[in-house]
């Protein structure tokens, strides 16, 4: 039975790294749940303490937290509003389905668009989806350090 958990943890873990790249798939909190249920197995639960799973849940909540904010802050920072956000939100989500190419400039056009619309100039609109760009990546970042953090965890306590 241990088995079958550690093979569906480490699917979690891997799915949640993905997720934070790909915005179709669930994040950092399947990743982490992918460590917790690690916990619960015979041969990781003296490797693994709770410590360590309260300590990377911890972790994954604050970067959860700061990828949410970083996009608006980054847009607000260079000037822009609530539609500069929002295009750089649909235009990763659309994006992603023109491959990694969209993936990577899909929040910039979409920002870019967003800041047309709210009657800026071209060159502000540029600088708004600038900042926009700038947030989601960093948010991308960090999500993945997190993600690699857990996994590292995750492998640690099996070996």
């Amino acid at each position: 039975m241990d088995i079958l958990i550690i093979i569906l943890g480490a699917l979690m873990v891997l799915v949640g790294i993905a997720g934070s790249v790909l915005p179709v798939l669930p994040g950092l909190p399947v990743s982490w749940l992918g460590l917790l249920l690690l916990k619960f197995t015979e041969r990781a639960a003296d490797e693994l303490s709770w410590s360590t799973v309260l300590w990377t849940g911890l972790f994954m909540l604050v970067v959860s937290l700061l990828d949410s904010i970083l996009p608006v802050w980054g847009t607000k920072k260079l000037g822009g509003g609530r539609r500069v956000v929002v295009g750089a939100s649909l235009g990763l989500l659309f994006g992603f389905f023109a491959g990694l190419p969209g993936i990577l400039l899909g929040p910039f056009v979409g920002a870019f668009l967003g800041g047309l619309t709210e009657g800026h100039s071209f060159w502000l609109s540029i600088r708004q989806a600038m900042g926009a760009f700038l947030g989601f990546f960093a948010g991308i970042f960090l999500k993945l350090v997190c993600g690699g953090v857990i996994a590292w965890c995750f492998v640690a306590a099996l070996l």
